[in-house]
């Protein structure tokens, strides 16, 4: 998406100095404009953007640290730095075969900058009707009875969790179904449970009982 913007830019940008300017304002025009356009514009757009170009934007993704918090301008230099080894002197080889045998989506850049790229639109969203919809137990005894204290919001985005996990079973899904397992628990005043993944399911058992 990026390159599309990049090419169509750098072709109107020289049509419209070529038909209003001399061949050697052309000629300047692409040393000066063109080519820092080209070479900066992954940098310049993702530093303005907050770890989004153009092209990132349009597809929901995004530059973030490992550690949840956004990017410094160094590790959006560090991993623009890299592009060269990862996407141009190899053709993106170095790129898809980082990206692909890592669990963390990570080019060498990345891996520099401590950096990688997520979506941040969902795959599918879980509305609350699919969540009442569970199939339960007639006799089912709910566990936690101050389920109901948690949010709609909260019991979707649990789901949701524990579908991601379900399917990609990567270290990165296994640490957010950790995390919200204990902030949840936390929130409920309950112990920290040893099986967060069951401990998880229980929750959403008994908000589909105790919300009939």
């Amino acid at each position: 998406m990026d390159y599309f913007i990049i090419i169509v830019g750098i072709i109107l940008s020289i049509f419209l100095v070529s038909i209003i300017s001399r061949d050697q304002f052309t000629e300047y025009f692409i040393y000066f404009f063109i080519i820092p356009f080209y070479v900066f514009y992954s940098l310049t757009s993702e530093v303005i953007g907050n770890g989004q170009s153009l092209g990132k934007k349009a597809l929901g993704i995004k530059i973030i640290k490992l550690n949840g918090k956004e990017p410094t301008t160094s590790d959006y230099m560090m991993r623009w730095a890299f592009r060269l080894i990862d996407i141009y002197v190899s053709f993106g080889m170095v790129a898809s075969s980082l990206i692909s045998s890592g669990n963390k989506g990570q080019r060498l850049g990345d891996l520099i900058a401590n950096t990688t790229v997520v979506r941040l639109r969902p795959s599918r969203t879980v509305s609350l009707h699919e969540i009442l919809s569970i199939k339960t137990l007639m006799d089912y005894q709910p566990v936690y009875t101050n389920v109901r204290l948690l949010r709609e919001e909260e019991m979707i985005l649990i789901k949701q969790v524990i579908e991601r996990f379900g399917k990609y079973k990567n270290e990165i899904h296994r640490e957010a179904l950790n995390r919200i397992a204990i902030a949840t628990a936390h929130k409920l005043s309950v112990e920290e449970p040893k099986d967060k993944l069951e401990f998880l399911r229980t929750l959403l058992k008994d908000y589909v009982v105790l919300s009939r």
